[in-house]
């Protein structure tokens, strides 16, 4: 007699995705649906506004009801606080999408007199989840429920009791903890009962500070490992998940204009891949601003988005400069086509740069990018630091379908053939524009070639590159 057995389907765990951009990525879905997420950190990272930010984001764009339980800050501070990232909450409690339970623990409340226990709150809260369908729930901060509690063993099992209370009915909980001495959280303990510990940090290193994110544990489910700059702006926080991308980024065989005529005929008449990497190296004053500026115009004139990164000038120098060869950059300002990211290399650190700049991308959404010199970020770190920067753009940028543009400062005596920035092998067009003698007139002339142009028949030859008030032109050299 034979026994057959009954093939079963194994299921993913369900995920509630945060809305915050980024950790979703790293998360491979979002946090743990019906169970409970540890953040923890120092103060300052930024814990409380990730709280709130999962549940309004999961209030406006998942129609998932939120509950905010603080235990130090009153309802009237957290609107406060928030309302210069755009979040309406009294907007949102009206439409019972959110609430604010501020409960306030005096430390003499909190003593070890008798047995302690968390009911309390358990009754508080159940009425809450009742009363507005509430999905989604943080706790803010957790130490603030055991601050006089001097009894790993009662900690330990009431904080047991909460999170499984939590995952009993059902709620996607946030619980905030404080960083202790060489360990994720004060107790100890809250690191080890979650099901997802998310690590938020906030380092001043050489007086430039960076905040990173980490995924420490993730149960049931894969997840980044890395840390991930992250930013706090008017948009709320923005994880950048760059260091984790993969060469699986689709390509096309659409052509874009470099917006010079001529320099589209050398690059086999139709100018670059769009979403390919093109490098434009040399030395100072031979016309490298102009190229990126006529390539963010062509690019405006067919309708798209363009984003100018720069590390030197202002916007308002370089349309004023640019005016001079004939390029108005101010119609396109104007109609918000043509977008400008103007800061000081020492305004931060690479990955605070990295983070911003990645943030303006996930923004505005461009077609095209344009980073104007790359090599004035050398001033903030090592080569292979800087290239690893630029290699996790290019790798966003590729991903996106987004044409960028890097300029690249040679000093004097530097080969022209190669970059501080060592980038020149990731790229996949490669322009050299320098100073050249000519033997006729003993003048100084600017000259342009194409080192490289993947995939594409290219010119070979030097040509002139003459920038006057009718434009930019390239010419045989006579």
């Amino acid at each position: 007699m034979s026994s057959t057995t009954t093939p079963h389907t194994l299921h993913p765990i369900s995920k509630a995705a945060s809305g915050i951009y980024g950790v979703d990525v790293i998360t491979e879905g979002g946090l743990p649906r019906g169970r409970p997420t540890l953040v923890c950190g120092n103060a300052g990272c930024g814990k409380t506004l990730f709280a709130i930010e999962f549940l309004v984001r999961g209030a406006i764009e998942h129609g998932e009801p939120g509950i905010f339980v603080s235990f130090e800050e009153t309802r009237e501070e957290l609107i406060s606080n928030v309302q210069t990232l755009g979040f309406d909450l009294i907007d949102l409690e009206e439409k019972q999408l959110f609430a604010i339970e501020y409960i306030f623990l005096d430390r003499h409340d909190v003593e070890e007199v008798g047995d302690y226990t968390l009911d309390g709150l358990f009754i508080r809260l159940g009425h809450l989840i009742e009363q507005i369908g509430a999905r989604r729930i943080a706790l803010d901060t957790i130490e603030a429920l055991f601050g006089g509690l001097q009894n790993e063993g009662i900690v330990r099992a009431e904080l047991r009791r909460l999170f499984r209370w939590l995952k009993e009915r059902g709620m996607t909980a946030i619980v905030t903890a404080e960083r202790g001495d060489g360990t994720f959280t004060r107790h100890g303990i809250e690191e080890y009962v979650a099901d997802c510990v998310i690590l938020l940090d906030h380092r001043v290193h050489e007086q430039i500070s960076t905040r990173r994110l980490r995924i420490v544990k993730y149960r049931g489910s894969t997840h980044g490992t890395n840390e991930y700059p992250f930013l706090i702006n008017d948009n709320g926080i923005t994880v950048i998940p760059i260091t984790n991308l993969d060469l699986n980024h689709h390509v096309t065989s659409e052509r874009i204009s470099s917006g010079v005529a001529a320099l589209d005929q050398m690059l086999g008449g139709t100018g670059y891949y769009r979403g390919s990497t093109v490098l434009v190296s040399g030395t100072a004053g031979t016309g490298k601003s102009s190229l990126a500026a006529a390539f963010v115009t062509g690019a405006c004139e067919r309708g798209e988005t363009a984003l100018f990164v720069t590390f030197e000038e202002s916007p308002a120098q370089i349309t004023r400069n640019m005016g001079s060869i004939g390029i108005n950059l101010h119609p396109h300002i104007k109609a918000e086509r043509l977008h400008f990211h103007a800061v000081r290399p020492t305004m931060g650190g690479l990955e605070l740069h990295l983070a911003m700049i990645a943030d303006r991308i996930i923004r505005l959404k461009p077609h095209v990018v344009v980073i104007d010199p790359v090599t004035a970020l050398m001033s903030q770190g090592f080569q292979g630091e800087v290239r690893a920067l630029l290699t996790r753009l290019i790798d966003l940028c590729k991903q996106h379908a987004i044409t960028l543009l890097l300029n690249s400062l040679t000093g004097p005596g530097q080969d022209p053939e190669g970059t501080d920035v060592g980038v020149s092998s990731l790229v996949d067009t490669w322009l050299l524009v320098r100073n050249i003698e000519s033997d006729q007139s003993r003048t100084r002339i600017r000259g342009l070639y194409i080192l490289k142009s993947r995939g594409m028949a290219h010119s070979q030859q030097v040509r002139v590159l003459q920038l006057s008030s009718d434009g930019i032109s390239l010419q045989e050299e006579s």
